[in-house]
């Protein structure tokens, strides 16, 4: 299967390049939300997030830089059959294997969460050390959800799996249950509602090994952040978000992810538009 027939684009990122070649960071929507729990609506968040773009600038007043500066392309949308999870989780897979032999550095946009566990799955086939940095309202590590697997629900555990649990790294987390409450104090790097207080200790057990993040909007507090499939009060601002953000570039940030964006619960497009601009400083800062 040619990797071109798995993309459609019915948008770009503002700012983004006209050709693939001369560009080494490249954004890949992913909408998916076939095992979304509470509330549906994040497979739209790709093409939003890439509507309201156009609302925000391309110059960053906090890193004094601008979008033309990077050169990224906007690959578009991995086309993903609905309700087939294995499938999708297949070809986006593929996409993001294609995408990292050509040195490409990844910028996803989901979709549920369970769409960062097929990019991981490819970044650990080309960086066998791999950090992963999940910035989160819940923990993500069931066994299983409602009879399923592979769920939103338990991505991280795929994740651990995948990686080995230390180098699993969990910020934010304000949410789980005792299960997963007790298989992250055995298996994983867990920080109960922390996250800046807690970097200099991160950095120091990463070092120089490449960092993938995996940032789930609800790690926000619902007010800042209002659309999205499982709200869970008692978040962080944006503008701890973006120090947070910034401070990670001291690592060797190898690839990023933005899911669980729900424009249909998304009052004026704030959480649309506070997702363009995470998306817009992660390209700058990684």
């Amino acid at each position: 299967m040619q990797i071109s027939s798995l993309l459609e684009k019915r948008a770009s990122f503002m700012g983004s390049c006209d050709a693939l070649d001369f560009c080494q960071k490249v954004i890949i929507g992913l909408p998916m939300d076939t095992t979304a729990s509470f509330r549906p609506g994040t497979r739209f968040a790709p093409f939003r997030l890439r509507e309201v773009s156009e609302g925000l600038e391309e110059y960053s007043v906090y890193q004094a830089k601008s979008l033309p500066d990077v050169h990224f392309y906007d690959a578009g949308d991995v086309i993903l059959p609905f309700g087939n999870v294995e499938e999708s989780l297949r070809r986006i897979e593929l996409v993001a294997n294609y995408l990292l032999s050509q040195n490409k550095k990844i910028f996803a946009i989901g979709g549920e969460h369970l769409v960062s566990y097929p990019i991981i799955k490819a970044y650990h086939l080309f960086y066998s050390s791999l950090a992963v940095i999940q910035m989160d309202a819940h923990a993500d590590l069931r066994e299983e959800y409602l009879g399923e697997k592979f769920s939103h629900a338990t991505v991280m555990r795929h994740v651990a799996e995948e990686i080995g649990g230390k180098n699993l790294f969990q910020l934010g987390i304000r949410s789980g249950t005792k299960e997963e409450m007790e298989y992250a104090s055995q298996k994983t790097n867990l920080y109960i509602d922390k996250s800046l207080p807690v970097l200099d200790e991160i950095t120091a057990k990463i070092g120089n090994r490449p960092v993938y993040i995996s940032l789930d909007i609800d790690v926000l507090d619902p007010a800042f952040a209002p659309g999205t499939g499982t709200p869970e009060p008692g978040g962080i601002t944006p503008q701890e978000l973006l120090r947070l953000l910034y401070r990670l570039g001291e690592l060797n940030i190898v690839g990023f992810d933005v899911v669980e964006i729900s424009p249909p619960y998304d009052c004026s497009d704030n959480t649309s538009i506070l997702g363009a601009k995470i998306i817009r400083e992660a390209l700058l800062a990684y």
